[in-house]
């Protein structure tokens, strides 16, 4: 499959999901009202908490601004992956479509890559809104922004892909994203800092690639450090992405032989 016909699928996936989205605009609507109050709940707090707390010497409110919105950003990128594969599944589609020619992690990854692309936007957003109308500091060093964005978004496809490989292998792929929503955030510096676990704890968060990233787009949006400074938390991720990526994929390939010599591929 060469590089054409792979952006002429991605733009034909791109444009049904947009055509979906203009027409359930409420949903939309909805989802910017409850950021709005989340992020003025958030606000609300920082001020009840007091400028005396200043988590990796930021304000509380920038800190939960960033933290919260890329974390849920990297959560819904991994949930797009597991919610392909169950969509097609419920529809009974996936044994249809794993018969084409286009390989089945380029598949999902397609049907995927739309769900971030409105992930992005809503990111933007909650970013946009919070900095400007809350009246939070930015000081962004854009490259080393790029750079972080870049290498997270890699480790949630991974995690996605491995997600998406869980569903097939037993059905029940919405595990890792309830470990990711209902677990790592704790460990992950996404509320609070690091710092303030038992060093137990400390040890283990630095074993998850997220709270690397959360730490890097602090940095390079909120306090402007160059790139030395980003070298640390770049590394880990570029790390993370040359060993999750390669992982994921050959799990996922496994998985879907398994499931289709067993005859499971449309179970769910």
């Amino acid at each position: 499959m060469n590089l054409s016909s792979l952006c002429d699928k991605l733009a034909a996936i791109l444009r049904r999901d947009l055509l979906t989205a203009i027409r359930y605009r409420t949903g939309f609507m909805l989802a910017a009202t409850g950021a709005l109050a989340e992020l003025a709940a958030f606000y609300y707090l920082s001020r009840a908490i007091g400028p005396g707390f200043r988590p990796e010497g930021m304000g509380y409110f920038p800190f939960l601004l960033v933290g919260t919105g890329f974390y849920t950003f990297l959560v819904m990128g991994v949930h797009s992956f597991l919610a392909a594969v169950q969509e097609a599944q419920q529809n009974g589609t996936l044994e249809v479509l794993m018969t084409t020619s286009t390989p089945p992690p380029v598949l999902v990854f397609l049907s995927a890559i739309s769900a971030f692309a409105g992930n992005t936007v809503n990111l933007v957003f909650y970013l946009v809104v919070g900095l400007l109308v809350f009246d939070a500091p930015l000081r962004p060093n854009l490259a080393g922004c790029i750079v972080i964005f870049a290498l997270s978004m890699a480790i949630a496809i991974a995690i996605g892909i491995f997600a998406a490989a869980v569903q097939l292998a037993t059905q029940k792929g919405s595990a890792v994203v309830w470990a990711l929503g209902s677990g790592a955030w704790f460990l992950t510096g996404t509320m609070f800092p690091v710092a303030a676990l038992p060093k137990t704890l400390r040890y283990l968060s630095g074993l998850i690639p997220i709270t690397h990233s959360l730490d890097g787009m602090r940095l390079a949006l909120l306090q402007d450090v160059p790139f030395p400074v980003l070298a640390h938390e770049i590394l880990i991720l570029a790390l993370f992405s040359i060993v999750l990526l390669p992982s994921s994929l050959a799990i996922f390939s496994y998985t879907l032989r398994r499931a289709r010599l067993q005859g499971t591929l449309s179970f769910y």
